[in-house]
């Protein structure tokens, strides 16, 4: 049970006290209604003694009372009335508040934060974790001692109001006052008139109440004097008469009055009649109408309060409630608060008749104390001496009658000794409560004296005489009187001095089981209860109380039901270990039942104390009870942020309700909520709970939406928000910006450069403040969650805002403005009207704002209506919003408007130690852009472009360029990873047509037609690299846009060619476009805009090309140049038969050099067309010569196949050609550069190297152009394509598609198709560090035999006639060509070095005549020309190539110094004639 203000000894006492009549002449009334009190009013502060008293027992012992208090009432002859008792009952709980502000807010924290009553006791306790500890440290605290006033003051008053009752005499008056006015005419006469009508009132059988202790009652003559109108002598001598007639100890002289009530207020006397009459008595019966009082509650549950005071009545009112007392209550459509303002209406105004009305203000502290010693004189002279009396008359009068020798106190002891008599079970007792004791019965008369020694404190004899009566009583089997005697005898044991016995509380089960169940009598139980549980508390049994508590509550009265829950619930939290669920839960039965009483504050303080144990401990149904019934309650006492606040809860929790009872909880919150907003219309908007918002899942776009394909025109794809985030990609699109930027500003990037960011969510960098531009939409796209099972209709959608205009062009801002969402001069706001998210859905809204001013916006939140769809439950789990439509919503009709923030939390900080240390987060300011000056805008469309192409396939399309915006926009350039995958063409590009579809039929190429003559010879023309962007030093990858005048004015258009070819590699491909471009104005905060477009591109295997360069041994040409080469291209075609591709033709070969050009075709077929079907390959020979033209510029040299000449040092031929060179060059540069640091170490060495090295160079590149004819759809189509090949070394094959020549060149392309499928997984790990990979030293033997070319000139057959001269001389010229750039020295040796007799036969036996060594020095690229003899003597076979030749170059001594053999064998047919 709660803490209590007084002791349980206290309690008792005052519980039962001795009863005084008071009977009072009108004169004397009016006296006291001076002081607006009646005179039993008037003297109830001072009815306790403050000294204390003493009376003699029977036995002639001492018997010292102390704290004796007595209780003056007025006498009223009829009995209260149950439904009086009840109001009365009623109101003073209803009264009785805990203090204002400390339990009237909702609970929210997680912990146990117990604000119990008057305490707010903070119990940080997890649960299942040391609760117990901190509970027990909180039960010793003085903190915790929390208190129950409204029980206390219930208890007080239930045991006042208690009627009279003939089984015990506790309630019955033992004497009787009887007041008379001095200023009467004749007192005396009027003290004979009250007498008679006392003794009427008791021995009349008219009647019956109220009830008397003995026939004999002690009158008690009281004088009533007022001093301020009154005469004293005449009061005084009216005084003495009395004396002498009812003696000193009968009478008494009282005077009052003494102040004149209108004298003014500067005296100020204390008021101790307001703690008394604020408690309305049951004396005052005039006030009440005799009938069943009815407290209406909710309009669904209309209840009778009834209390059980009377056995007949309990039938009629008793409620019958057949639901669970946790279940929910039936959601009604509304609330009403006129219950609880009927229900208090009189309450209020008694209260303040009360409070307004001042008592005693004719009354002086001499008065008081005049007051208080009449009270002291008429119990020490008057009452206690008459008690004192009667109990001897009593014990005397029993010992007569049951012949006993001695008294009870002798007795007692051999009643206690042994010869105990077993007691019935009350089982075995038949139910004879009925029976009736005459008055005169001893068994009355003990049971009388029992009574009278425990009111004067003698609880010793008064257990004597409790227990004599009480076994005479279960002998007579009188049931009520038994009970009667057993609750009292317990009482007296448990009040004894010393406590020689303990406290047998198998008496009061008793007592309460035969009063509830034999008796049916629950008041007389309800009192035996009140009485034990108090008794148990304050011995610390706990778990009994709480146990006896419960037991009493029935449905036959909720108020008080609830009040004993309550202190049940208070129990088990005072235990030795705190049983704080069983708290929690007695206290939610303890609120119900209170809110059927209709004490509705009591019912919310109950709900509340228990949500602090239910909350955050996963039992979501129990709390969605809690809170519900918490929202209805404070709604009903017109709290309405409470009701808010609790309704809210239900919904923001993970609710396991149905879809029926979560429709119902959003109703009464909309219902609510509605309320609250009509209290104050022009306030704030409240926060609404639903549906849940996602912050960090909040996506902010800048920009227009992007335009859908039309037909064969489709524009950029650029960003939009309905693409995924892809870490990697976006890191793309940043290096190709850094990059441009680069480009642009020389190669710096500038230090305030910011990526252009399109679209911000969770992962891009959001620390900055976002750019946007005027007049451009920003899409802001938030993520809702509905967490019910019931859909939810937003309305009226809109974005909340901030906005501060400023000019950032000014160079002083002027006063700093800002603007809310009223101005749409500023900024435009988009609403969407209706927006629905189905139960437990995620959706998202993208909302729109139009900024017409540049400042500084700030996105706040979003500001919509929350209502639900009509009839929207789901049934055998269909979903109701399937099919609704947008636009034919039917809401019911009940919604709010609210708002909501969009609060995001930064990155968390990482960088610095403090910040790894502690937890910090960084801002995000996505939702903070600033609106910038007018920018122009591009939209970039491709006409006709491709999505699948042949490996090297070149295909024409057109880009349209167009400005929508207001501004002229320049430098307009694209950058991509790819730049070899398309060209705009070069300077040299011919004029095409305006519209696409003019080109529909034409080659890709620019082509002139050929003469028949010229077939297989080069076609030669020249081109520069500059004109194709390479060699002007910036970066190949950013290509600028040829645009006429270089500016595309606002609102214009213009279209440019395209040429795309296929990527070298099969597969899909994914091409970034990243174009850029520049406002004509320069801007402070936006320098350059870009628009991104992926192309994605699928290709498929065309043809294979492999290539080898190598030295002719015909040293001279048709000019002669000693300086020529053959040139093999081996052409397959690994195209397979899905794509369908017929054949390739292969219509043109073309080179292009510095160096070198293909001078004739040298192929043995006299095919004009090289036609491949699929895996067919074909062996193309060239003569190469070199170039007489500067270095600037490429010659191209182009051998046609066909009728038509692809002039391939024009777009597109030579951009492709020139930027696969630039890519090819790159990489070799990358690579040459790992090696930087060694070649500068050994840089002479070095450089003899690279001359020798540099004669095994070639700088050729080949071009095969070719036709592939596709058949689709019947018809025939035709592809243009070419494949780039680089002859870097003599000798050394090389490949159009380099990547996989090793394992080309080592299967062949048959057991390579078959390999590429299981590539990934065979091929063997390699472990390489490039960076220590030497330059080697020494050139190559290969390299070295290069560096002279030798040649021998002699006629292939020679007749001689060895008859007549048997030597023959055959003359022969040996040609060496200096390879170099540098001066050789040479040294041919004519010696034959073969000793062995096989090489002797091969070569024959010759000799050469004449010098057999030469020592020469040749110059670069010096052709000599050596004059030899050869000597035969007969007929044969011979080979010349014995000659041996060494190099060295001049400037060195013998290093390098090698022979130049020939391979092939020079062989000579000597005939004899």
């Amino acid at each position: 049970m709660a803490q209590c203000v007084q002791s349980v000894q206290e309690f008792i006492q005052d519980s039962f006290v001795p009863l005084v009549a008071a009977l009072c002449s009108e004169e004397a009334e009016r006296l006291t209604r001076k002081n607006n009190l009646s005179f039993a009013e008037l003297v109830k502060p001072f009815c306790r003694l403050t000294s204390e008293v003493h009376m003699r027992d029977p036995n002639n012992q001492l018997h010292i009372i102390k704290n004796l208090k007595i209780a003056v009432n007025n006498i009223i002859t009829h009995p209260p009335q149950p439904g009086a008792i009840r109001k009365l009952l009623n109101d003073v709980v209803s009264v009785s508040q805990p203090a204002e502000g400390l339990v009237a807010n909702v609970i929210t924290a997680g912990d146990y934060d117990l604000n119990i009553s008057d305490r707010s006791v903070k119990a940080s306790v997890p649960w299942y974790s040391n609760w117990k500890e901190t509970l027990m440290e909180l039960n010793t605290s003085t903190f915790y001692s929390a208190t129950t006033p409204w029980f206390e003051s219930y208890r007080e008053c239930f045991l006042q109001s208690m009627p009279a009752s003939d089984h015990e005499f506790l309630n019955h008056y033992v004497a009787c006052m009887l007041v008379v006015s001095s200023s009467e005419p004749e007192p005396v006469e009027q003290f004979l008139k009250l007498s008679q009508e006392q003794h009427r009132i008791q021995h009349s059988s008219e009647y019956l109440y109220p009830k008397w202790f003995i026939p004999n009652t002690l009158k008690y003559y009281v004088l009533l004097h007022d001093v301020s109108t009154g005469e004293e002598q005449r009061a005084d001598s009216i005084y003495e008469e009395m004396k002498q007639r009812y003696g000193t100890q009968g009478c008494y002289l009282l005077k009052i009055n003494s102040r004149v009530s209108n004298r003014g207020t500067d005296e100020q006397i204390p008021d101790p009649w307001s703690q008394y009459l604020q408690k309305n008595t049951i004396q005052n019966q005039d006030c009440y109408e005799d009938c069943p009082y009815t407290v209406i509650s909710n309009k669904s549950t209309d209840h009778l309060i009834s209390d059980g005071l009377d056995s007949e009545i309990k039938d009629g009112l008793s409620n019958n409630f057949k639901t669970h007392p946790l279940q929910l209550d039936h959601p009604s459509g509304s609330l009403d608060s006129t219950d609880y303002m009927k229900a208090t209406a009189s309450l209020q105004d008694s209260k303040k008749s009360n409070s307004g009305t001042p008592h005693g203000a004719c009354l002086t502290l001499t008065d008081h104390d005049r007051i208080r010693q009449f009270i002291q004189e008429f119990t020490f002279r008057g009452l206690l001496p008459h008690i004192e009396k009667t109990i001897r008359q009593l014990n005397d009068q029993l010992i007569s009658r049951k012949g006993l020798s001695r008294s009870l106190f002798s007795a007692t002891k051999k009643w206690f000794s042994g010869s105990k008599v077993p007691e019935k079970s009350i089982n075995e007792l038949k139910n004879t409560s009925g029976l009736l004791y005459p008055p005169e019965a001893p068994e009355l008369q003990i049971r009388k004296m029992a009574d009278l020694c425990f009111l004067v404190q003698h609880y010793e004899l008064a257990y004597s005489c409790y227990h004599t009566a009480k076994k005479d009583f279960l002998n007579d089997q009188a049931m009520l009187y038994a009970a009667g005697a057993l609750e009292m005898a317990a009482v007296s044991a448990f009040l004894q001095p010393g406590a020689p016995r303990p406290y047998p509380a198998h008496y009061m089960e008793t007592a309460i089981q035969t009063y509830r169940d034999i008796c049916k009598n629950m008041v007389l139980a309800e009192r035996c209860v009140l009485l034990s549980a108090e008794i148990l508390k304050s011995q610390s049994k706990y778990s009994e109380a709480a146990a006896l508590l419960i037991r009493l509550t029935s449905e036959d009265s909720d108020l008080r039901s609830a009040l004993l829950l309550e202190q049940a619930a208070h129990c088990f939290i005072n235990m030795k270990s705190p049983m704080v669920r069983k708290f929690a839960f007695h206290m939610i039965l303890a609120g119900h039942r209170f809110s059927k009483a209709g004490q509705k504050k009591h019912a919310l303080r109950c709900y509340c104390q228990a949500m602090q144990v239910y909350k955050g401990k996963g039992w979501s149904l129990a709390e969605d009870h809690i809170n519900f019934t918490i929202g209805r309650q404070s709604f009903t006492l017109r709290q309405l942020d409470n009701a808010v606040s609790a309704f809210r809860h239900i919904l923001i929790n993970d609710s396991k309700q149905s879809p029926a009872q979560q429709g119902a909880f959003l109703r009464e919150y909309l219902y609510v909520y509605k309320n609250v907003t009509q209290l104050s219309p022009d306030g704030p908007l409240p926060q609404l709970p639903l549906p849940y918002i996602n912050s960090s899942a909040t996506r902010v776009f800048f920009g227009h939406d992007r335009r859908p394909a039309e037909g064969e025109k489709q524009a950029a794809t650029h960003v939009s928000l309905d693409q995924e985030y892809d870490s990697e990609s976006s890191q793309q699109w940043k290096e190709l910006e850094e990059q441009i930027v680069s480009v642009v500003n020389k190669g710096i990037i500038p230090s305030n450069f910011q990526p252009t960011q399109f679209c911000l969510n969770r992962y891009s960098d959001n620390s900055r403040f976002p750019l946007a531009v005027i007049e451009e939409p920003i899409t802001v796209e938030v993520s809702f969650r509905n967490p019910l099972k019931v859909p939810l209709l937003l309305t009226d959608l809109s974005l909340l805002w901030k906005f501060q205009p400023k000019d950032f062009n000014a160079k002083r801002d002027g006063e700093a403005k800002e603007l809310g969402m009223c101005d749409g001069d500023m900024i435009g706001t988009e609403a969407i009207a209706e927006f629905l998210i189905n139960s437990e859905e995620t959706k998202v809204a993208r909302l729109k704002l139009f900024p017409h001013q540049t400042g500084e916006l700030h996105i706040l939140g979003v500001v919509y209506n929350l209502g639900t769809v009509q009839g929207a439950v789901t049934l055998d789990g269909i979903d109701p919003s399937i099919g609704l439509q947008t636009g034919k919503l039917v809401s019911n009709g009940l919604s709010v408007r609210g708002r909501q923030d969009l609060e995001i939390q930064g990155p968390r900080l990482n960088n610095t130690k403090e910040e790894k240390t502690s937890i910090k987060y960084g801002p995000d300011r996505r939702l903070d852009p600033i609106i910038t000056e007018e920018m122009p805008l591009l939209e970039v469309f491709f006409i006709n472009f491709p999505t699948g192409l042949l490996c090297g396939e070149i295909r024409k399309a057109y880009v349209e360029f167009v400005n929508v915006s207001k501004c002229p926009l320049t430098a307009l350039k694209v950058v991509s990873k790819h730049p070899e995958f398309f060209t705009f063409g070069g300077n040299t590009a011919v004029l095409t047509p305006l519209s696409p579809s003019a080109s529909e039929n034409c080659s890709a190429y620019k082509t002139v037609v050929t003469d028949p003559t010229s077939v297989r010879t080069a076609l030669l023309s020249s081109a520069s690299s500059v004109d194709f962007g390479v060699g002007t030093g910036g970066q190949p990858e950013v290509i600028h846009v040829p645009l006429p005048d270089a500016v595309l004015l606002p609102g214009a258009s213009v279209q440019l060619p395209m040429w795309l070819r296929g990527p070298d590699e099969e597969g899909v491909h994914e091409i970034n476009f990243l174009f850029y471009y520049e406002s004509i104005k320069r801007h402070s905060k936006m320098c350059h805009r870009v628009l991104r477009h992926t192309a994605v591109i699928c290709t498929s295997r065309s043809l294979h090309i492999r290539a080898t360069v190598c030295r002719s041994n015909a040293l001279e040409d048709e000019e002669g140049r000693g300086d020529n080469m053959l040139v093999f291209v081996d052409v397959e075609n690994i195209n397979t038969s899905e794509t369908g591709v017929k054949e390739f033709h292969i219509v043109q070969v073309s080179s292009n050099s510095k160096h070198w050009k293909l001078q004739k075709s040298v192929n043995i077929s006299e095919d004009k067309d090289t036609k491949l079907a699929s895996r067919e390959r074909a062996k193309l020979c060239f003569k190469a010569v070199r170039c007489k033209n500067s270095e600037e510029n490429y010659t191209f040299a182009d051998i046609v196949f066909g009728n038509e000449q692809i002039i391939s040092s024009a777009s597109p031929c030579a951009d492709f050609f020139f930027q696969s060179l630039s890519s090819e060059f790159k990489r070799t540069h990358v690579q040459s550069h790992t090696h930087a640091s060694q070649r500068a170490v050994k840089q002479s060495f070095d450089e003899t190297v690279r001359l020798i090295q540099r004669c095994s160079e070639v700088d050729l590149n080949i071009v095969v152009l070719w036709k592939a004819y596709v058949v689709e759809d019947n018809k025939q189509l035709i592809l243009e394509g070419q494949h780039h090949v680089a002859l870097n070394t003599v000798g050394k094959e090389a490949f159009s598609f380099p990547q996989k020549q090793g394992f080309k060149k080592i299967l062949g392309n048959s057991d390579w198709e078959d390999l590429e499928q299981e590539l990934p997984e065979t091929a063997l790990l390699k472990f390489f560090r490039p960076e220590n990979t030497p330059v080697p030293a020494r050139p190559t033997p290969e390299q070295l035999s290069n560096l002279i070319k030798t040649s021998l000139h002699y006629p292939e057959s020679f007749n001689h006639s060895f008859h007549q001269k048997s030597l023959c001389l055959v003359p022969v010229t040996l040609l060496l060509y200096n390879c170099s750039q540098a001066v050789v020295d040479v040294m041919i040796d004519l010696r034959h070095k073969t000793t062995s007799p096989e090489a002797l036969e091969i070569h024959g036996s010759f000799t050469w005549l004449g010098q057999t060594q030469y020592k020469l020095q040749l110059k670069s690229q010096e052709v000599y020309s050596l004059q030899l003899k050869a000597c035969f003597v007969h007929t044969g076979v011979y080979n010349l190539g014995t000659p041996r030749v060494f190099a060295k170059l001049a400037d060195q001594v013998t290093l390098f110094e090698t022979s130049q053999q020939n391979s092939m064998p020079a062989l000579i047919i000597i005939n004899n004639i």
